[in-house]
């Protein structure tokens, strides 16, 4: 959904001061639970380097004895790194080299620091849908990377996660992406056991769509491929994937053998799905998670489709205690009408606040851009 999108989005059309109930996750325990509070307040306009279509993930890091927040912005398939002694004094965004590259657009969404001169950045890949006969639409897939040079250069560790070729919607009236995962953020464990994924799925088939969890193994984090376990029928199920034969890039006799996977359970299933012939869409997607210090709970804000051109309903929030099991995430509440696509918390404490981390008062951007600080309370 990301190659090609036009800069203008839909404008803010109102801010919901007290969120409102949403729709249920597949974990009906969560809606006993009354969960923490959000709420939007403006704030002076702030803007990451560069232009920015996906999440932007943000690592402190020592550089030359000092230590200095590094942010990763991508725009039409481009990402760039930039960095600064803090967020609103990061520096000009330059492009990132990313080898063998995966092919077409690449956007760096999530990355993890491993604390010892090591990231591993995610990101969405989108290939043309030319196994449709539609070179003007996308099917998207996950790969995973590393740098050691603080997100200047990375090597490829392959890909991820993708769905089966099967499960691309033909005949879909949807704008962008007419098949396969992306759209993602990441969160390793407190324990530093997991690394959770959470995606969008646009499979084919309505009941797949929405926002789904998997999650690899830190220790393969640098074997990432075939690893990864989904959360399917509320249970995490291991060696789901299978070896497929898969098309290279144009102008290559070579194919190469890739995994891909069935579709996970989604949090939330869409009351109107993507690839219908209905123009008129009911869907979650793009999540971007953080652990909030000051709730001691995760955080989840989510954009809310209403139709196939992924006009804004909303930004949506959920909350959850641990990360283990999906079934906790809370019921995605409304904290704003409208608003722009990749809303994004980021912390404001120096030194250490990310899209990873923040506290009861945070920066609250969507696209690149921020307008308002977000609060929490219980």
């Amino acid at each position: 959904m990301k190659f090609l999108r036009p800069l203008a989005i839909a404008l803010v059309c109102a801010l919901a001061l007290n969120v409102v109930p949403g729709d249920f996750p597949i974990g009906s325990s969560a809606a006993a639970v009354v969960p923490p509070r959000a709420t939007l307040v403006a704030a002076p306009p702030m803007v990451l380097p560069g232009t920015v279509d996906s999440n932007s993930p943000m690592v402190w890091d020592l550089e030359d004895g000092q230590r200095k927040l590094f942010a990763l912005t991508s725009h039409s398939g481009m990402p760039n790194v930039s960095s600064g002694q803090a967020l609103d004094r990061l520096g000009a965004a330059a492009a990132i080299s990313l080898l063998p590259h995966p092919g077409y657009g690449v956007w760096m969404e999530a990355v993890v620091f491993d604390e010892v001169e090591t990231w591993y950045g995610f990101y969405h890949n989108e290939w043309p849908a030319t196994a449709c006969g539609r070179s003007d639409r996308f099917v998207a897939r996950i790969g995973a990377a590393k740098s050691t040079d603080r997100g200047r250069n990375w090597q490829d560790l392959g890909i991820v996660m993708q769905a089966a070729q099967s499960a691309t919607a033909c005949d879909s009236s949807n704008r962008y992406v007419i098949g396969g995962v992306g759209d993602l953020s990441v969160m390793l464990d407190a324990d530093k056991k997991y690394l959770y994924i959470f995606y969008s799925q646009y499979q084919k088939q309505p009941q797949t769509q929405g926002v789904a969890v998997a999650r690899l193994l830190w220790a393969d984090r640098d074997r990432p491929s075939g690893r990864v376990a989904i959360w399917r029928s509320a249970a995490w199920e291991r060696n789901a994937g299978t070896r497929e034969l898969q098309d290279s890039l144009p102008g290559t006799m070579r194919r190469k053998v890739e995994w891909t996977y069935p579709a996970a359970t989604p949090l939330v299933s869409p009351t109107q799905a993507w690839h219908d012939a209905d123009p008129r869409v009911d869907a979650y997607w793009g999540p971007s998670v953080h652990w909030n210090t000051r709730l001691e709970q995760y955080v989840m804000l989510l954009n809310r489709a209403k139709d196939e051109s992924y006009t804004q309903d909303g930004i949506y929030v959920s909350f959850a205690p641990r990360l283990d099991d999906p079934a906790l995430w809370s019921a995605p509440q409304k904290i704003l009408n409208g608003g722009k696509w990749y809303p994004q918390v980021v912390g404001s404490s120096l030194g250490t606040g990310t899209d990873k981390i923040a506290g009861a008062s945070a920066r609250f951007f969507m696209s690149g851009r921020s307008d308002w600080m977000i609060n929490f309370a219980r």
